[in-house]
């Protein structure tokens, strides 16, 4: 997987729902999985770092205390000392000396590989939470806001509708009233013997 970057979690962009209010909560969970997955590579990096740097301290140990027992060593034979020339121990010590300084250049350089590692890494991780966090209150608010919108729509809708049935209720007062004086008008027609009825309308 490739790592994400902080310009990734600030552009990523989620589909709306159709049906519901928010955006797809699988879309929204393996965009998290994504930034978890970076954060853990992250820290396996850090951790990496810290065991190479834990190994370079044991071999400066190492150099070291090899380095104190040549020093320490007895010195050679007097025959072996008339027999070889005085000069011949030097490239030994030399040889010691050049040790520690390059395990002690090792040893600085693997610090610093390291702090700026451990401070790359604290200040993505940092920067990926902050900007994770400014998305998801822009996803939270943005939510709020469809909410809203929605709310204001259905009670515009609900107010219509509720209109539309009071209209409905006084034509069916109304027609009922009516209908029930055009059959009154047919019931004196029929009772008075077929005058007709005049002024009545359905």
């Amino acid at each position: 997987m490739t790592l994400l970057s902080a310009d990734d979690v600030l552009n990523k962009k989620f589909q709306a729902t159709k049906f519901r209010e928010g955006y797809e909560q699988d879309e929204v969970d393996e965009f998290l999985d994504d930034v978890v997955e970076a954060m853990r590579q992250l820290e396996a990096e850090n951790a990496d770092l810290k065991a190479k740097l834990e190994a370079a301290n044991a071999r400066i140990a190492s150099l070291s205390q090899g380095g104190s027992q040549r020093a320490e060593a007895p010195a050679p034979a007097p025959a072996i000392a008339e027999a070889a020339p005085v000069a011949a121990p030097v490239p030994a010590a030399a040889g010691t000396e050049q040790e520690p300084a390059a395990a002690k250049g090792m040893l600085e350089l693997a610090q610093k590989l390291h702090d700026e590692h451990v401070a790359n890494g604290k200040a993505e991780g940092e920067r990926i939470i902050t900007e994770a966090r400014t998305t998801g209150e822009s996803i939270i608010r943005e939510a709020e806001d469809q909410r809203n919108r929605t709310l204001a729509q259905l009670e515009k809708e609900r107010s219509g509708l509720e209109h539309k049935i009071d209209e409905l209720r006084r034509f069916e007062s109304d027609y009922r009233t009516r209908l029930k004086s055009f059959l009154s008008g047919l019931l004196n027609t029929v009772d008075g013997g077929g005058t007709s009825v005049e002024g009545v309308n359905l």
